[in-house]
């Protein structure tokens, strides 16, 4: 990968930047016609002695700033993680907060130079990875990497991350982004409700087609979709197919924005069999309206078999879903028995950004609460207080595993070596805005597979041959 290194911190580029990704809401034009101004790297006021037990050099007493996307995962296990760092450094003051508005809240804390020390840059409101990234405004976390373990001084940072994780965060040259959680995208259902009708998980999409027969039948919907925010979730399905059936140079293509990469065969015949399903009546009726959450709720009601979404599910719908209702997750099914990837095989991206502002008034002590996130404790508590997998090995060993979780590790042990993953949306934000508008329009059937691949390759072809447009491959 190579990527041309910001110039500096030109405070109304990043402005306007932010204004043209609609993340900056402003009464008028006056703000982004104020004076630029620019600075250099990280800030240094807060620096400690580097020694075997303070590798990273915190200043002991030097306070952190901790910001949390109050999201599926809420923010318990953050909690946790910061009384870990008060007991290591009880000289600091550490302040949380928690909230779903990333972008509104903290773009103008960029833009006036006094970022938080770690933010969870995430959720539907987040701050788009790229524009921070090709405006300098992130830390490099290279030294976090090559840090010894807060568990075992012989064994570096980088060594305890699962497969993915380095790679996902890393732009250019530079590991930017630490993506804490492993997630891993499915699609779920209620166990004993199958178990009850008698309905198997579809390894193929014929038999997929064939079971949403059987399910709309019986006066269920096949699927639930939340179409006012999260219609995108729905990509997992077609997308996921198309890359089980082709193999992985069929999202490598997509990443680097290669000329037909949308209309290979692959993607051509899943986003097709997608709009096959919309015709058929597949989706729950008013799953357009619905906020994710809202689709979700009815999802546990049984108003609907299946929902496409991320391992954070069965936290998010913690006191929604019924104490029984079993939640697991089954592979997305693959176009035929003739796919280059195993049925098993999943997509497993590592997310939930959490990042280090270069301007960052104690980028050490940002770097070190990292740090302690990925200890054996702290990946532990994290697994148990939201049902989920940390980015770190081990992470899940001995705890207490709630049905989802269990459903989720057993997927992870079937599927191996087997996973996949795509970079374009975190390479290239107006990706994420894209997909919302267009894959809503193929799921309320106002357009068609052609419609839809057509517009995505519309938009790669721009951005590749767009000469300011930062490029990255894998």
């Amino acid at each position: 990968m190579n990527r041309a290194r910001s110039a500096g911190l030109d405070r109304r580029k990043f402005l306007q930047r932010l204004a043209a990704a609609g993340l900056l809401a402003v009464p008028g034009a006056g703000v982004l016609s104020s004076c630029a101004t620019s600075g250099g790297g990280p800030s240094t006021a807060a620096q400690g002695d580097v020694s075997a037990e303070n590798p990273l050099g915190v200043a002991a007493d030097a306070a952190l700033d901790v910001v949390i996307f109050n999201g599926g995962y809420g923010e318990e296990y953050a909690k946790f993680h910061q009384e870990l760092y008060k007991k290591r450094y009880p000289e600091a003051e550490v302040t949380h907060t928690a909230t779903t508005q990333i972008a509104q809240e903290m773009q103008p804390r960029f833009v006036a130079g006094n970022p938080p020390d770690v933010l969870d840059d995430s959720g539907a409101q987040k701050i788009e990875y790229a524009t921070l990234v090709s405006e300098g405004q992130l830390a490099d976390l290279g030294t976090l990497l090559d840090a010894p373990s807060w568990d075992d001084p012989n064994v570096k940072v980088r060594d305890t991350l699962l497969p993915g994780v380095i790679e996902q965060g890393t732009f250019g040259d530079q590991f930017l982004i630490l993506n804490y959680v492993y997630e891993t995208y499915a699609i779920w259902y209620s166990e004993p409700l199958f178990e009850q009708r008698g309905w198997a998980v579809p390894t193929t999409w014929d038999e997929m087609m064939s079971l949403c027969e059987q399910i709309k039948a019986a006066g269920v919907a096949p699927f639930a979709y939340g179409g006012t925010n999260a219609a995108d979730y729905v990509l997992d399905l077609n997308l996921g197919a198309a890359i089980k059936q082709g193999g992985i140079d069929v999202v490598r293509k997509i990443d680097n924005l290669e000329p037909g990469s949308w209309t290979q065969d692959t993607v051509l015949a899943a986003t097709q069999g997608l709009e096959e399903m919309v015709a058929k009546g597949y989706f729950m009726p008013g799953s357009e309206g619905l906020k994710h959450t809202e689709a979700q709720t009815a999802w546990t009601e049984g108003q609907a078999a299946f929902y496409v979404s991320g391992s954070w599910l069965e936290n998010e719908m913690k006191g929604i879903a019924p104490p029984d209702f079993g939640m697991a997750m089954a592979p997305v099914p693959t176009l035929d028995a003739g796919a280059a990837m195993p049925f098993t095989a999943l997509r497993t991206q590592p997310a939930e950004a959490f990042l280090v502002p270069a301007r960052a008034a104690n980028v050490n002590g940002g770097m070190e609460y990292l740090r302690l996130m990925l200890s054996k404790e702290g990946a532990g508590r994290f697994a148990e207080l939201t049902a989920s997998v940390p980015g770190v090995r081990g992470a899940t060993d001995g705890i207490q595993k709630t049905p989802a979780l269990e459903s989720l590790s057993a997927g992870l042990d079937a599927a191996g070596d087997d996973v996949f993953n795509w970079q374009f949306r975190t390479w290239y934000s107006p990706y994420s805005q894209l997909l919302k508008t267009e894959l809503g329009n193929l799921l309320a059937g106002r357009s068609g597979a052609d419609a839809f691949l057509a517009a995505m390759q519309a938009e790669t072809d721009r951005l590749a041959a767009d000469a300011n447009v930062t490029k990255y491959s894998r």
